[in-house]
This record gives structure tokens, sequence and C-alpha cells, in this order.
């Protein structure tokens, strides 16, 4: 029997992505995607892929997988998910090899938003347009286009020997701190009031219940427009804070539509994304403008740092609370380093 990962049960949210559908924006095709493109690089680079591969992404819905056919390789990273094998607690972020029978549950934990599950191997799915990225909304990628459900079974292939013993994952470059969300004022500044953008960077936001993968609704101040709410629809990058009638920012996220009629005060800058992607509703937290030049240099940074790779080191004996709390995503002594050398 080939090597097959089962879906025993999986909750709202949970889908398919690789690097996103590229080269058809254009054409109204939203690219789809990782919310959390650093976590999913982490976890595709702890599984010996390349970090663009398609993984499951799990969302605070939770999903359950079981292995048949073969022992399957897995890496996980991400939010700080509760994650149990056969019922023993794993490290949130971690390689581990999954034997055929046993039970991998994946549970909103302490806090993130988005974690990625990656194989050492390769789905082995059609692609639509080049690409297994769901977008659920046109029904495009993944399965059928829709998110994963229980009974739902994902063939594999090119499996690589999965790892002798468990693994603590530590990528020190996707540590997120309460640092404020950084961003790029404009392109559509000039719709607001000097007030308006002095506001929008001292308010406290929190994510609303109304967020998903086309984008976070923030819930704070209410930003009022000088020269109106509509503008002539142009396109939208990853990050655009448009700003509708009623003065409640939205952040477009993933699954953004391709084009906007609303203004945009600012742009979050690609480095922070996945900080604000890992944003349950209800957190907190706030703005920082800074300049083209200096988003620039902080995308550099995480590239170079993310090119040095993740590490890897083995856990044994007993998994205590301590190590759980340690291993997710600090930095610390490794005993194996995995790099982009491996694509």
């Amino acid at each position: 029997m080939s090597a097959r990962l089962i879906i025993r049960a999986a909750g709202p949210g949970v889908t398919l992505q690789d690097a996103g559908r590229r080269g058809s924006l254009r054409f109204g095709v939203t690219p789809a995607g990782p919310m959390d493109a650093s976590a999913f690089a982490a976890a595709n680079l702890a599984a010996g892929v390349a970090m663009g591969a398609a993984a499951i992404e799990v969302s605070l819905g939770g999903t359950e997988l079981t292995a048949e056919g073969e022992t399957i390789g897995l890496a996980i990273a991400g939010g700080e998910f509760d994650i149990r094998l056969d019922g023993a607690p794993l490290p949130a972020a971690c390689a581990l090899a999954l034997e055929p029978g046993a039970r991998l549950v994946i549970r909103a934990g302490r806090s993130g938003a988005w974690c990625y599950v990656a194989i050492a191997g390769r789905i082995d799915l059609p692609p639509t347009l080049g690409s297994l990225a769901t977008h659920a909304r046109s029904f495009m990628g993944g399965i059928e286009g829709r998110g994963l459900r229980a009974g739902d079974v994902l063939p594999l292939a090119e499996l690589a020997p999965p790892p002798r013993e468990l693994q603590a994952l530590e990528a020190p470059w996707l540590a997120s701190g309460e640092e404020p969300i950084r961003a790029v004022l404009g392109p559509q500044a000039d719709y607001f009031s000097r007030e308006a953008i002095d506001e929008f960077l001292s308010a406290r936001w929190r994510v609303a219940q109304r967020s998903d993968r086309m984008a976070y609704r923030l819930e704070g101040a209410r930003l009022a427009h000088a020269k109106g709410h509509d503008i002539v629809s142009d396109g939208v990058a990853l990050g655009a804070i448009q700003v509708p009638g009623d003065g409640a920012p939205l952040v477009l996220m993933a699954d953004r539509q391709p084009t906007g009629g609303y203004p945009k005060i600012a742009n979050v800058i690609g480095a922070d994304i996945g900080r604000l992607a890992q944003r349950r509703p209800g957190d907190a937290f706030s703005f920082a403008a800074i300049s083209i030049e200096q988003a620039v240099a902080a995308r550099r940074v995480l590239s170079e740092a993310t090119a040095r790779g993740v590490r890897l080191r083995a856990v044994s004996g007993e998994i205590s609370t301590e190590l759980l709390l340690s291993a997710n995503l600090i930095d610390g002594v490794a005993d194996a380093y995995l790099s982009m050398e491996k694509e």
C-alpha cells in the first residue's frame, strides 16, 4: 500500500497551502498561500523539503491525522498549539515520525492562530494553475477547492526517511514578541486627516471575531475620512489596510480580493504579516509607521535569517512542561542544522 495521510478530523479553516498561486493576479486570481509564510517555511525546512512545498495549514479549529501504508516524517511550526501523539504531549514546534495507526492531534493552545504540518515528501494531488493552494471562495486548489474534512485522504510520494526520534524545532527568527506591527503609510493616506493617522498609530487595536483568511477586521478607534470612503478600484497588496465607510480598518490577508475600492491608510510590511496573522480574535496590538527603506531592510533581515535555516535537537526522556515551553521556536543548542540548501 502506498503512503497516505488520513484526515480523521478537521475544524473550519484547515486547508492545504503551498507558496501560492503566482502570476495570475492580473486575471483576478487570488494567490492564496499561507497566512504565516515564515512559520510555513520553517515547517517545510524542518521536513527537508522546499520552503514553498504544499503543507497542511491548521486553524484554531484543529485537526487529527493518521498515517497509512508507511511511517511518515512530519514537521510542525507556528503558534503555540497543543500537539499530542497518541495522547502524549509534544513540543509546539517539532519534527516527528507518524507511524501507521498512530493519532496526531493538534488543537488550539496557549497562543497563535495558525500552525503548519509539513510532510517529508510530496502531496500527490493535481495542481490548479500550478498550485495546490486552497482558495475556498473560488473553489480552487487543495481538494475540490475546499477545506479539509474528516475522511479526506492525502496520497504521498517521494517520501524521505522519517526522523528516528522526536526533535524540537528551533527558529529564532519566528519569535513574535509584543512589538508594534510595522506598516508603511499610504497609498491613500491623503484620504485621512493628520488626526486620523495619529489615531491609527496611537490606538490599541483588537482582531475582531469577524476575521478570516481574506481579511482581519480590527476593533478599536473609528477612523474618519477626509476625502470620502470610495476610490476608483485599484490593486491591493498583502497587508493593505483598507478603511471602509464605517471607519473600522480591514487588513487584507492571504485570500484577499485582487482589487478594492476603499482608501488604504497603510500597508503592513511583509516581514510582519506573519506576526499579525498569529493574532487571535480579541488579541490586542498597535501599529508603528516606518519608511519603505526600513521595510525593505526588515524584509532582508528576515530573508537572511530564514536562509540560515532551522535547528532541530533530539527530545529524549520524559517530556516536561519546561521543555514544551522552551522548545517553541526559540534559540538554543542544536543537534542538527537544516538550510535552504535542502531545496
